[in-house]
């Protein structure tokens, strides 16, 4: 009923807005002026030395049919994706250089989305955030200063849409295989009274998953409304998202998916009082999300610029789990006793919930005169967190219970603050240094019970974390415009970050977490001319305390990671793109790249907890695949098009210790898009399309986890390893309908 209301709504501004549209062509071009003015200032250039992707809004509604935004990133350099449901749709992650999504950061307007503690952004909060954006720019390696945690293997700046300066509405419409389907419609109002725009977004996402009950229900809404002076511009931005996924985190071992199938998942997995094997329903993951944007540019000049914000997000929600035969205790609960006075464990129901704000301002100056190009500014955010879990039924306790029993509860605060100064000089009109300081601030503190329960203690794992950190990150790059269709450049960049919440939460030998730092170095090469563009890019990433993937997960699949003292990446990126003909394209990109740690020890344990330790040398980095690449073949005549997109990801090691029995295979996915564009009368365009995707049904893995213990064995101890994987569907396809007013 609600989306139906606001679709009325939408239907009735735009309806409206034709009466009341602005005709001032002048006042059109000031506005369209302005909104080049957006938060750029953590944008790199060709000036920055840096390796860099632009996605633009045509490419990206292209692909955009439901499935999350690193699905429709998959194609860029040295990227690669995870899907928890096995079709890109609820719970997925970007790894870029092989670092994985805590050292991505990911900001949209300058603002950071990451979340404060985890350092993860979570897409499935942000449902088909792609439908509202302008373009996306995804640096590699260290980048330019950024607002959040640091970037230390790619960051991910997305700016939103600008606003519509003539009436206009949209749907969008996609249905498919494992009942996947999205709606989505859009309206504006176009430019009104010469000064001020409105335009909203509705979306609903669904589908049942390729994994058996991984379904997801997304819904989102996006709002703006702008006001624009000769000078000024000044944007309210409202967006958000609800989700509701089913948990698909445990994932399978080999011996599971052979005895069970590929799509077998064990979470919510019990036994009923005859024996029989259930599956709880409401094993879901819920979680609300708000976000709330003031956006304002100022023209002073034609050399001085101001940009500013101020920004809100609130987010709320809980998992909730079937824990079978576990000890009461360990909740803060009475167990039961057998006639021998043994304790009897006990299924019960629990919550894990989260309540977090997250607030803060950011401001910039640029100057740009002459051969002069320098931005200043800075930005301070706070974020307040609260973490609490309850039970809510026990299947046989005796007496009453509480029916939210809590059985821990913590609290986080975080004050983030920085500031930069950064710009570009031309000594000739061929050759321009750049120059970037950021000096960064953190204080971190969490007070509280953790979700751990300590047995010597008798009590949950206390947490008491109070840290401050202190970074200050230079980095320099050098631009040569050989001459109109060549181009060399370089850059040098230090990144610092502080640790994540499950660090401390989840560290190993009470040893705690170390900040990390990175050298990185770049070295590129570009040629482009009418037909044809090529570029090479040199890195080598130079890690001290690098907080790698270890393989293993916690109880809620969360990867865990760890110091290691000294490790590194090292690689070398093509990509190239040509189009001889109109009708005609080819791009593709590959990496080669080397990722080791330096003289690796790996601590092991048995079952009486005694360490064992073995030293390893040089191994390769969790994750970190040697090759990637990908091609993409798109066809263009009339009205259809058509594009066939391949995507190559090597071997995987899953632990750090280079076990060949924990791997994740190669793989080579392609998917084939079909679509013909009609334009009839009174409607701007209409898009008839399909996509089928793994066309040539691959079984393959793109995920798991990893890890080996210490077994007592006829008297002696043996190395005990096990792995589960992430199976991703076989062929499926989307059909999908766009129709624009």
């Amino acid at each position: 009923m609600r989306f139906i209301l606001l679709t009325s709504i939408l239907t009735g501004m735009v309806s409206q807005s034709y009466a009341h549209h602005a005709t001032d062509q002048d006042s059109i071009a000031v506005s369209r002026s302005l909104e080049r003015v957006d938060i750029l200032a953590n944008r790199a250039t060709r000036k920055s030395g840096t390796a860099y992707t632009n996605i633009g809004k045509e490419e990206l509604q292209k692909r955009n049919l439901g499935k999350d935004i690193p699905y429709l990133l998959s194609l860029t350099p040295s990227a690669i994706t995870t899907s928890d449901a096995g079709t890109g749709i609820g719970y997925t992650t970007l790894r870029v250089r092989g670092t994985d999504a805590t050292r991505i950061n990911v900001t949209i307007n300058g603002v950071p989305l990451n979340d404060s503690e985890s350092h993860c952004l979570y897409w499935v909060n942000v449902p088909d955030l792609a439908s509202s954006l302008k373009d996306v720019q995804i640096q590699r390696g260290a980048g330019t200063s950024t607002n959040g945690a640091g970037a230390f293997g790619a960051s991910v700046n997305m700016l939103t849409d600008n606003a519509a300066f003539k009436p206009s509405a949209s749907f969008q419409g996609t249905y498919g295989s494992f009942n996947t389907h999205k709606e989505m419609f859009r309206a504006a109002t176009g430019l009104i009274n010469d000064h001020w725009t409105f335009d909203a977004r509705l979306s609903n996402i669904g589908s049942d998953g390729y994994i058996d009950r991984a379904s997801s229900h997304l819904q989102s809404f996006f709002t703006q409304g702008a006001f624009y002076s000769h000078a000024t511009s000044v944007k309210l931005l409202v967006f958000g998202g609800k989700e509701k996924t089913y948990h698909a985190w445990n994932y399978a071992s080999k011996e599971e998916m052979k005895q069970y199938g590929r799509t077998f998942n064990s979470c919510g997995m019990y036994t009923d009082s005859e024996g029989n094997i259930r599956f709880y329903e409401n094993q879901n993951d819920i979680y609300n999300q708000l976000h709330s944007q003031l956006l304002i540019n100022h023209t002073f000049n034609a050399y001085w610029k101001l940009n500013a914000a101020l920004h809100y997000t609130h987010g709320d929600g809980f998992y909730e789990e079937y824990k079978p035969e576990s000890n009461l205790t360990e909740y803060g609960l009475q167990s039961r006793l057998d006639e021998q006075g043994n304790r009897l464990d006990d299924d019960l129901i629990r919550r894990k919930q989260m309540d977090n704000d997250f607030a803060g301002g950011l401001a910039g100056i640029a100057y740009r005169k002459g051969p002069w190009d320098i931005a200043f500014g800075g930005a301070f955010n706070r974020y307040h967190g609260k973490h609490f879990g309850r039970v809510i039924w026990v299947k046989q306790y005796e007496g009453d219970l509480d029916p939210l029993h809590p059985y821990y509860d913590s609290k986080a605060f975080k004050n983030d603050g920085n500031l930069y100064l950064k710009g570009s000089y031309d000594i000739t009109p061929q050759l321009s240094v750049y120059a970037d300081v950021q000096y960064r601030h953190i204080s971190y503190q969490i007070e509280g019970e953790n979700d751990k329960y300590n047995p010597a203690t008798g009590k949950m794992q206390e947490l008491n974390v109070n840290e401050h950190f202190n970074f200050c990150n230079p980095k320099a790059g050098l631009n040569w415009e050989i001459n109109k269709s060549n181009r060399l450049y370089a850059s040098f960049a230090v990144a610092q970050k502080e640790s994540t919440r499950n660090n401390y939460t989840e560290m190993k030998q009470n040893r705690l977490p170390r900040p990390e730092r990175l050298l990185d170095y770049e070295l590129g090469y570009q040629f482009q001319n009418r037909i044809a563009a090529l570029g090479a890019n040199l890195y080598f990433m130079d890690y001290k305390d690098q907080l790698i993937l270890t393989g293993e997960v916690n109880e809620i699949g969360e990867a865990l990671t760890d110091n290691v003292p000294k490790s590194y990446r090292l690689g070398v990126e093509l990509t190239g793109s040509l189009k001889p003909v109109e009708w005609f394209r080819w791009d593709l990109t590959a990496t080669w790249s080397r990722n080791r740690i330096v003289d690796f020890t790996e601590t092991l344990y048995d079952e009486e907890m005694n360490p064992w330790v073995i030293h390893h040398g040089n191994t390769p980095i969790a994750f970190s695949p040697d090759w990637t690449a990908s091609n993409r073949f798109t066809f263009s005549y009339r009205q259809w098009e058509a594009a066939l997109c391949t995507q190559y990801v090597g071997s995987q090691y899953m632990t750090n210790a280079g076990q060949k029995d924990q791997m994740l295979d190669a793989y080579c996915v392609s998917n084939l898009d079909l679509s013909y564009t009609f334009h009839p009368r009174k409607i701007k365009e209409l898009v008839l399309g399909v996509s089928v995707y793994n066309l040539f049904n691959t079984q393959y893995e793109n995920n798991g986890y990893a890890g080996s213990y210490y077994e007592t064995v006829n008297g002696y101890k043996v190395r005990q390893s096990y792995a589960g994987y992430a199976a991703q569907a076989g062929i499926h396809a989307l059909g999908h309908v766009s129709i624009s007013f």
